[in-house]
């Protein structure tokens, strides 16, 4: 009874913290763009222009040149959520895989944990895909964040604001692909 308890416990806060950590990514992430931060890797392509000297001081020591100026504009955005969302999901598979192996975890426990990873993979799986699909759509990018019971796709799209045809397509792709209901489906277009 005991071990039950405190397994519930653990796997309960996992996921709570995954999921705050989750939110106050994406949350943070917005605003840090805004700021105009920059994202650990991202690059932008070394070009022979008129000034070599300028090119050459970027490239020395690296294959590419960090863009400091538009770290966060444009799809930048989308590759920093894509990568927060894994960074949180590659911690929680983590911390199950850790609670699975803890010495004296019962077997529903291991059991508990292996679902666990198996629907973070799913959700994975699914997102990845609802992306694909949207941008097939002629969206220039787009990033989905799945749930257990919701999930949130942003878009990114020229013009002032998303359509009620944009929103049915967008809508119609999730719902199809995740079998949530509309009503748990949210979509959003990144400024």
């Amino acid at each position: 009874m005991r071990n039950t308890w405190k397994r519930n416990l653990v796997l309960t806060t996992m996921v709570v913290l995954v999921g705050t950590a989750v939110f106050l990514n994406w949350k943070y992430t917005n605003r840090s763009a805004q700021a105009g931060t920059k994202i650990l890797g991202e690059s932008t392509l070394v070009s022979g222009s008129s000034d070599s000297a300028g090119a050459a001081k970027k490239a020395s020591g690296s294959a590419a040149a960090v863009d400091e100026e538009g770290v966060y504009t444009g799809s930048d955005y989308f590759a920093s959520a894509r990568l927060t969302r894994q960074q949180a999901r590659d911690n929680a598979i983590e911390l199950l895989q850790k609670a699975a192996k803890e010495s004296g975890a019962s077997q529903s426990a291991a059991d508990e944990a292996s679902t666990g990873i198996q629907a973070l993979a799913s959700y994975t799986m699914k997102e990845a895909q609802i992306e694909n699909l949207v941008t097939a759509k002629g969206y220039k990018d787009c990033v989905a964040f799945m749930g257990k019971d919701s999930i949130s796709v942003v878009v990114s799209k020229d013009g002032d604001k998303l359509t009620d045809s944009d929103v049915a397509k967008i809508k119609d792709i999730t719902v199809t692909e995740t079998g949530y209901p509309a009503s748990s489906v949210k979509i959003m277009k990144a400024n």
